[in-house]
């Protein structure tokens, strides 16, 4: 049977949500702005480019950086709230909401981790090795390695299942 501590209210199902939703945000906002960066200060001198290009990736840069300064702060901000609601309550750290999302950010993670290192193998292998492309490699595998790594250590640190 349940014990009634472990009960999911909507509250933790908004909060954890909203944890993960913005951490994820978060991180795709980081890449974008290191992409579009990487796309400004080491141009493709195949393509075209010109003005349209160099427009597109400097709109992508402010939006980028418009949504890191609101998202990344309710990201910290919510688990700020959760990790003091857990000291409160660490019967709160077996939630099943929280285990769901913290085993499928490390699906996900997993998933872009192989993803990018077989890119990298395949790029290597064609020969097609530029500095823009392992700019953008690292900073995939970074983040995505960042999340992983954390949401193990949590795991591991409070043994849940």
């Amino acid at each position: 049977m349940m014990d009634k501590a472990l009960k999911v209210s909507p509250k933790d199902v908004f909060l954890h949500l909203l944890a993960i939703v913005t951490l994820y945000t978060s991180g795709i906002g980081f890449l974008v702005l290191i992409f579009q960066y990487v796309n400004v200060l080491f141009p493709d001198p195949v393509s075209n480019g010109g003005y349209y290009a160099f427009n597109s990736a400097y709109n992508a840069i402010r939006w980028s950086i418009s949504s890191l300064l609101v998202v990344f702060p309710v990201y910290l901000f919510t688990a700020r709230h959760l990790f003091k609601n857990y000291e409160k309550n660490s019967s709160k750290r077996d939630l099943r909401i929280r285990k769901w999302l913290i085993y499928f950010t490390l699906f996900a993670a997993s998933l872009i981790i192989i993803g990018d290192l077989v890119t990298l193998i395949n790029n290597l292998l064609g020969g097609e090795l530029t500095i823009r492309f392992l700019i953008k490699v690292a900073a995939v595998f970074f983040v995505a390695a960042s999340v992983f790594v954390y949401y193990l250590w949590e795991l591991r640190r409070y043994k849940t299942e």
